[in-house]
């Protein structure tokens, strides 16, 4: 392959096929993709499905923790899981800008190819479109996941209840303060790694251990605070958070106190939010931590009746109301 990317590599001509040979299928092979169809025929899906896509702008390409790659992996693996579903198979679709260095493009693959791998999904097709200099930042991908949804009753943001438990997986705040240090060359957040992680495994141990499952949803963008106010209004329900049970690392508080930051609204990619009935929490929450990515698991809030907002109960006594995000704390976080 050339050392950079040439806009012919786009043209559908011999510089596509190369391209397409000595990157993506080296690291995505598998039956389906290597037929090389305009689409994959999946025959061994049954209904009802679960579809998600979505797409991957983040800079710098590579962080601490994870890159683009993982990101597009893992970010649609978690949407799809998070309708009660099993995920089995990705599409992805890159727009990349001419002159990009090849070894950067096949190390962005050769992550996704891993994330796959360590999801159990499969790669089944895609598309790759070259853009003159300057059109687009280097890379961007889009994937889109689907799987069989296995969950009854299908979980929803609609679907919280008074007297539901509130729990998340694991620390909030890693991932949006990750890219902000790699971005701004931060040196004092060097302690600190996104949390870029797939969730597949651990919501099929929950949904085993606890049956019943009302809201799981994944607090990316716009961090805790902002997707627990999306269910609230989604359900008509006031959700209290108790701030002293929030778990958030310490190198984390301490970077969020020193830029001005809160750490619940900050971007997560390895975290989800788990809305369930009282007499469930116990069992999804011993789920949850016996998978290396539940590990910090906790009990947060409690789901009751009345205006559809969120609001914190603090460590001294006090409450406040938690609103929506408004702005962007850091653009282009995934």
């Amino acid at each position: 392959m050339d050392a950079y990317l040439l806009l012919d590599a786009g043209s559908g001509g011999r510089a596509s096929q190369r391209l397409v040979n000595q990157c993506f299928l080296r690291h995505f092979a598998n039956p389906l993709l290597e037929r090389l169809d305009d689409a994959a025929m999946l025959a061994d899906l049954t209904g009802p499905l679960a579809m998600s896509t979505d797409s991957y702008t983040v800079t710098p390409l590579f962080f601490a923790g994870g890159s683009i790659g993982t990101l597009a992996v893992h970010g649609t693996v978690n949407d799809v899981s998070m309708l009660g579903a099993r995920p089995r198979y990705l599409s992805c679709g890159f727009i990349l800008e001419e002159g990009l260095p090849l070894p950067t493009l096949e190390r962005i693959v050769a992550d996704m190819a891993e994330a796959a791998r360590n999801a159990n999904v499969c790669i089944v097709t895609g598309d790759t479109k070259v853009v003159p200099r300057g059109a687009c930042d280097k890379v961007f991908i889009n994937t889109t996941g689907i799987g069989g949804i296995f969950a009854t009753p299908v979980p929803s943001g609609h679907n919280a209840r008074p007297g539901d438990a509130v729990l998340i997986s694991g620390a909030m705040g890693d991932h949006g303060l990750t890219i902000m240090g790699s971005r701004e060359g931060l040196s004092f957040l060097t302690d600190v790694a996104s949390d870029s992680a797939p969730l597949n495994r651990m919501i099929e141990d929950v949904f085993t251990a606890a049956g019943e499952v009302h809201v799981l949803r994944d607090p990316t963008r716009g961090g805790l605070a902002t997707t627990l106010n999306e269910i609230a209004e989604q359900s008509q329900v006031h959700i209290e958070l108790d701030e002293a049970c929030v778990p958030v690392h310490e190198a984390v508080r301490n970077g969020c106190s020193f830029l001005g930051l809160d750490p619940l609204y900050l971007a997560n990619e390895g975290k989800c939010i788990c809305i369930l009935p009282e007499e469930k929490a116990d069992a999804a929450l011993a789920a949850m931590r016996s998978s290396p990515y539940g590990k910090e698991a906790a009990r947060v809030g409690t789901v009751f009746e009345g205006r559809a907002q969120v609001t914190l109960r603090t460590p001294i006594g006090g409450h406040r109301l938690l609103g929506m995000l408004e702005g962007s704390q850091l653009p282009r976080i995934c």
